[in-house]
């Protein structure tokens, strides 16, 4: 850890001294990426189905990705412990694909998010001082960071995205949940309809469900009325009662069925939009895991029901695979007739009892 450690000081070094210079981040983006290849290199990232457990933190992460019956799976994943070379920082998302080109769109986005989120907030924090006799301002402060680097990070990978020749994102994209740990802290930061559930004790015992995150559906009271405002159409299709989706002012295209995501540029000026939802939570000893899954789970799968699949298994390392075999029975139950969506889950553990240096990976 001490190399990865002297890699973040050049990174923080570097981006200090173009404070106030009129330059791209584009040394520090490079940083960023040198941190991610060193990091995978020595089995701090995870990006398959399997789990990660480092010596030393209290983390552990479980991942699950199945591929559903609409063809090649477009759902993908991530988790980076040690995240920007931080012994106390770990990143996690998961990216639901759309479109002809969304699997594509949903591991650009998976490789482009983690680098250039550490960049930004490096570089804001370089740009901020905190006064160390003001803990409550401290907080505040540390969440301003965190959402200013997301809301900054998320415009750029879009950006970047719409210029990437290689990947026709025009009618094609991806949602993106992701959270950073730092210490007892998790940011959460949300574009479109996957979802973040914790999971911890109530003051009678039981383990409850908390939902951290908002599903971004288009018939939304304020999704819809800036899409509306934006000349763009909420409605549902006759054979798909209750599902609103997304259309253009004059077509019947391209529907979709969330009001955030990356890519779908032939709707973006009509009110879709990248913007994420940040938010902050305290971790407790009460608190135990948060899940995060794409809508493929939560389509078929209560909260309630997640946790409790989740918190019976009694190999954490599994939790995320029994998590998502049960909502690929349940699609063949519920939803008969339907072809089952891809189906994901990260559930990461907070008080880890898993001692072992891991990193497993497992086929899909």
């Amino acid at each position: 850890m001490r190399h990865f450690s002297s890699m973040f000081n050049g990174l923080a070094r570097s981006l200090s001294m173009r404070r106030g210079k009129n330059s791209s981040n584009g040394d520090g983006r490079e940083a960023a990426e040198t941190m991610a290849k060193d990091a995978k290199k020595h089995d701090m990232i995870l990006r398959s189905s399997g789990f990660v457990n480092v010596d030393g933190s209290n983390n552990l992460a479980s991942v699950c990705s199945k591929r559903g019956r609409k063809g090649v799976n477009q759902d993908c994943a991530i988790v980076w412990e040690g995240f920007g070379c931080q012994a106390d920082m770990l990143f996690c998302g998961i990216f639901d694909g759309h479109g002809p080109w969304g699997h594509f769109v949903a591991k650009k986005v998976r490789e482009s998010m983690p680098s250039s989120l550490l960049c930004n907030w490096q570089e804001t924090l370089a740009q901020t001082s905190l006064d160390p006799d003001l803990e409550s301002d401290k907080k505040h402060q540390r969440f301003h960071i965190w959402k200013h680097s997301y809301l900054k990070t998320c415009a750029a990978v879009d950006h970047e995205l719409e210029q990437y020749r290689k990947i026709d994102s025009f009618y094609s994209g991806t949602t993106a949940l992701t959270i950073v740990r730092q210490g007892d802290i998790i940011y959460v930061a949300n574009v479109g309809d996957s979802r973040a559930v914790l999971a911890t004790n109530s003051d009678d015992g039981n383990l409850v469900p908390v939902q951290l995150t908002v599903d971004f559906k288009p018939n939304l009271p304020q999704e819809s009325e800036r899409i509306i405002q934006c000349k763009g159409r909420v409605f549902c299709m006759h054979d798909e009662p209750g599902v609103h989706r997304v259309w253009l002012p004059n077509e019947e295209s391209p529907g979709l069925a969330m009001s955030r995501a990356f890519g779908d540029y032939c709707i973006k000026d009509y009110g879709l939009i990248s913007v994420p939802e940040v938010t902050q939570r305290h971790i407790t000893n009460k608190d135990q895991f948060v899940v995060l899954a794409t809508d493929g789970v939560w389509d078929v799968v209560s909260n309630q029901e997640a946790i409790q699949i989740v918190s019976s298994t009694p190999d954490k390392g599994k939790a995320a695979k029994r998590l998502v075999e049960f909502a690929a029975c349940a699609w063949k139950k519920k939803r008969k007739g339907i072809a089952v969506d891809d189906i994901s889950a990260i559930c990461l553990f907070f008080h880890s009892s898993h001692h072992e240096v891991n990193l497993v990976t497992a086929s899909k």
